[in-house]
């Protein structure tokens, strides 16, 4: 079977329709400042043609007629303020620009198209005449203010308005308080505004408030001031006889920032009460004449019967996935009856949106059907559409004026966020989705027809209804579509919609926020100083979290300079802060401070260049991201913000299983975001990109880090004796003291670094034991004693890094072994040097009692006896430099006296072994005395 004909190659909409009169989109942008001043199009500029072109809706009539009357004096059923945010879902500019006109031209507008019928309305026989002044809130300029040139310049709005209604005399009433910025009392505004007819037009004043609060100081005072200013003027109009106020605020509340939110809650409470609301009236019209209304012919008979009986096919074959009030078997007739209309297109008003309140008014779904049809049929040709009928899912909600209309139908403007946020924004939900599908889910907008199908079928969240999985099905299937590939676009629209929502099969879009949207909101409130520094810290701590677990090494975390890491011969594992990313244009800044941080530390170069492992994050934007929602989680915890929110018992399930979801979610992004590593190679800085990573794939990320390492070979556990012999530097043919060569693997990227440094000791005592090499200490430029040198005895616990231990070649420590110092050498020790490390203090020399000066010989002495206080970082040095070149004498005495007294005290436990301690030693515990622990019960 071929393929179907598209509907705009079959149906003829009316002429007006195909031309696009209905949506005019440069009329509906216009603002009425460029009505003022004559930048707007003639059709709004000139009275006539703008009354000409304007359809007068229930609400105009019925909202102008009441100006009408209030203006003339009558007070009974008048309001004497409208509030256009909460009056109708559009067309504010253009019932302000109505009201401007028809004021200003008074007995002239008669003749205009339409003000007859106003005025029957409003059973007057003229248009009253009145003052008339307007402000607008975002082309007011508080810095340098407004006048022509000659006229005094007007500060603040009743300034301005002021001025406008009665030129400097009336200006001269308020003119102290405008240079000052104070409202006048409600006196003063009852002299100026009303004391004659006036109308008063404000537009755009939460954008004046919002500028003026940004502004800061002396500016940010006015905003509080116009909310005093809109008070007291509101309280002298509303008992004035002949002044009509009327006042513009945003839209919907998709406009504003966050931040204006509060103010917009007060305004519009505070204009309630001046205005009522506007029940508007209700038409009926004869819903089988829409096509005839609408189309000048449906089409090719044969097209469509052959549309329908597609259709009709497709829908028998999928019966039991459709719901049971649609009767396939006529689903052919339905189909034809329909054309070029899906049946759910004009069914769903009658099904669903019949109970709601406002909704009997044919002529505004006729409205809606023909804007529908017209921006369609336009959208058809100009993209080459294939759809065979106009369905519920091709709804033009991105057009404001459809918008408008819908919402008219639906009497509920707040909606406007909703379809914004989900359906049909630039930035909506569904778009979005729609751009990251397949190509064929792309091509045919699935997301976006589902999240519109949903919106009718629900009735935009009114009266509780909720569009069925088979009412889905059916507005949006037909033949070829995948029934699963709906299913899932249903899926992947409530895991990200704002307002979009389900229960089981049941959908729905209303005004109120998923759980998605509070959390939006809630990450969005984390802004400013301490909020952001909050995320910070937060972000840091989750770091520190994934990276603190794992092998024993040293970690420094986010250094800001080289001063933050130690010079040590050690192996250190540097993370650095999650905005030092590796991202393309963060790269080199974040290379130049590693490269610094390796070269120096602090004041100084840095010498243990080659221990140093830098972490580095691909892009920490996405933890801080992470950190949010967990955050705005964390804060919908607590019940009683769960009372507050009304939040049902399903979403507080949902919330704790996304806080645990989200907990899971940073860490993985810790994992899956520090996956460069950076460290000194033998050419430079040298990078290692660990890839795609996930917490299963290792115990610990660190000991991942380090295992990659050691497949690189960056990384060794430990090194062989051999591996010293063969790499002893030619410099140090001699000796290589053991701080050298413990340095030498931390220094040097030409040796692997260790990743224990205490590893050596096990080494170096193997090698000993090998006799490989020596091992002597040094003393004043002397060997101390013999080398050690094939000792099996020689284990790690003896080996000591120090410049004062060397290593030998083995060579030259056979030859020392081969001829051992004399005696008197050895005793002698070597000769003194000057400075205080050869001359210590408190050091007494005895001399023999009767020891006549006759040999000329070398001095000798009897006794040598220290005492003093070594600190603990000597005590292995005192040994080896002192102690080990008598230790073989039967002489040496050595007597310990040793204090330790730490502030929380020393358990017995700790007495006991060190008790236990000096008896494995073989000395006398007796002198073991511990003190009594002050303010011990």
């Amino acid at each position: 079977m071929s393929a179907l004909k598209p509907w705009h190659q079959v149906a003829v909409p009316r002429e007006d329709l195909r031309r696009g009169v209905p949506l005019d989109a440069a009329e509906f942008a216009i603002h009425l400042d460029q009505v003022m001043d004559g930048r707007a199009p003639r059709d709004y500029v000139e009275p006539e043609r703008f009354f000409a072109r304007t359809y007068l809706t229930d609400a105009f009539r019925k909202m102008a007629s009441e100006a009408l009357r209030r203006l003339n004096g009558d007070l009974i059923g008048t309001s004497p303020g409208i509030n256009l945010t909460t009056q109708f879902g559009g067309g504010k500019t253009h019932f302000l620009t109505l009201l401007y006109h028809l004021i200003r031209a008074g007995d002239r507008a008669t003749a205009w198209p339409g003000v007859r019928e106003l005025l029957d309305e409003a059973n007057l026989e003229q248009v009253p005449r009145a003052r008339v002044a307007v402000f607008i809130g975002n082309r007011f300029d508080f810095l340098v203010g407004s006048g022509a040139e000659g006229e005094p310049r007007r500060r603040t709005p009743w300034g301005d308005l002021a001025w406008q209604l009665g030129g400097p005399d009336l200006f001269a009433l308020v003119r102290e308080h405008d240079e000052k910025g104070i409202v006048p009392g409600g006196e003063i505004l009852q002299r100026v505004f009303t004391g004659e007819p006036t109308l008063l037009l404000m537009d755009e004043v939460l954008s004046f408030i919002r500028r003026a609060r940004e502004a800061g100081d002396p500016y940010a005072r006015l905003s509080s001031q116009f909310y005093s200013f809109l008070d007291v003027l509101s309280r002298e109009v509303a008992g004035a006889a002949r002044v009509v106020l009327v006042v513009s605020l945003p839209l919907s509340e998709y406009e504003m920032a966050q931040e204006d939110e509060a103010e917009f809650q007060r305004l519009n409470k505070l204009l309630d009460r001046l205005s009522k609301a506007v029940i508007l009236s209700e038409r009926m019209e004869i819903a089988e004449i829409v096509r005839r209304r609408l189309f000048e012919d449906v089409g090719n008979r044969q097209e469509v019967r052959r549309a329908a009986r597609a259709y009709a096919n497709w829908a028998q074959a999928q019966r039991a996935q459709l719901p049971e009030w649609f009767a396939a078997e006529g689903a052919e007739q339905i189909f034809e009856s329909s054309y070029p209309f899906h049946p759910t297109v004009l069914s769903v008003f009658e099904r669903k949106w019949q109970s709601l309140p406002r909704f009997q008014r044919t002529r505004g779904i006729l409205r809606l059907l023909a804007l529908w049809v017209s921006r369609v049929y336009e959208q058809a040709f100009r993209e080459g559409g294939r759809a065979p009928l106009i369905t519920l899912g091709s709804a033009p909600l991105d057009d404001p004026l459809f918008r408008a209309a819908v919402f008219e139908q639906l009497g509920e403007e707040r909606l406007e966020a909703a379809v914004l946020s989900d359906i049909a924004g630039e930035e909506a939900h569904a778009v979005r989705l729609d751009a990251e599908a397949p190509e064929t889910i792309r091509r045919a907008r699935l997301h976006r027809q589902v999240a519109a199908a949903v919106f009718f079928e629900s009735s935009g969240g009114q009266v509780r209804n909720e569009a069925t999985l088979a009412e889905v099905r059916l507005a949006v299937g037909g033949p070829g579509t995948d029934i699963g590939s709906v299913e899932a676009a249903l899926e992947d629209l409530v895991r990200r919609c704002y307002y979009l929502d389900a229960r089981g099969t049941a959908y729905w879009v209303s005004h109120r926020p998923t759980l998605n949207k509070i959390l939006a909101d809630r990450r969005a409130a984390l802004a400013g100083p301490q909020a952001e520094e909050t995320v910070r810290e937060r972000v840091r701590k989750a770091v520190r979290e994934v990276f603190r677990m794992g092998p024993s090494l040293d970690r420094r975390y986010f250094p800001e300079t080289s001063a933050d890491i130690p010079d040590a011969p050690a192996l250190t594992l540097v993370v650095l802060a999650p905005e030092d990313g590796w991202e393309p244009e963060q790269r080199e800044a974040t290379r130049q401070r590693v490269e610094a941080m390796i070269r120096d530390c602090g004041e100084r170069g840095r010498t243990f260049k080659s221990g140093l492992i830098f972490v580095v994050p691909e892009d920490g934007a996405t933890l801080a991201d992470e950190v949010r929602t967990l955050l705005a989680l964390e804060t919908l915890e607590d019940p009683a913000e769960q009372d507050r929110l009304r939040l049902e018992p399903a979403q507080v399930r949902e919330i704790q299983e996304k806080r645990q979801q989200s907990e899971q979610e940073l860490k993985e992004r810790v994992w899956r975001t520090y996956r460069h590593i950076l460290l000194l190679g033998e050419e430079g800085l040298q990078e290692v990109d660990l890839g795609p990573l996930h917490s299963s794939a290792a115990g610990s990320l660190v000991g991942l880090i380090l295992a990659r390492l050691r497949q690189e070979g960056q990384l060794e556990e430990r090194v062989s004796p051999d591996f010293l012999v063969r790499n002893w530097p030619p410099a140090l043919a001699e000796e290589w003291s053991t701080k050298a060569v413990r340095d030498a693997f931390f220094a040097s990227p030409v040796f692997p670094r260790l990743l224990d440094p205490e590893t050596l000791r096990a080494t170096i005592a193997e090698g000993v034991r090998a006799a490989k090499f020596g091992y002597v200490g040094k003393a004043y430029g002397e060997y101390q004693g013999l080398p050690r040198l094939e000792d099996p005895s020689f284990g790690p616990g003896e080996v000591e890094f120090s410049e004062q231990v060397v290593l030998l070649p083995r060579e030259k420590a056979l030859a020392l072994l081969g001829a051992p110092p004399s005696p008197e050498e050895e005793a002698a020790g070597p000769p003194a040097a000057g400075g205080a490390a050869a001359r210590p203090a408190a050091l007494t020399v005895e001399t023999p009692p009767a020891a006549p000066p006759v040999s000329l010989g070398p001095v000798r002495f009897s006794t040598l006896r220290w005492a003093g206080e070594v600190p603990p970082q000597k005590w292995t040095q005192f040994y080896m430099r002192i102690l080990s070149r008598f230790a073989t004498d039967p002489t040496l005495r050595l007597r310990v006296d040793f204090t330790v007294a730490p502030e929380a005290g020393i358990s017995e436990a700790a007495r006991s072994e060190v008790e236990a301690a000096l008896r494995e030693l073989g000395l006398d515990p007796e002198g073991l005395t511990p003190g009594p622990l002050s303010g011990n019960g």
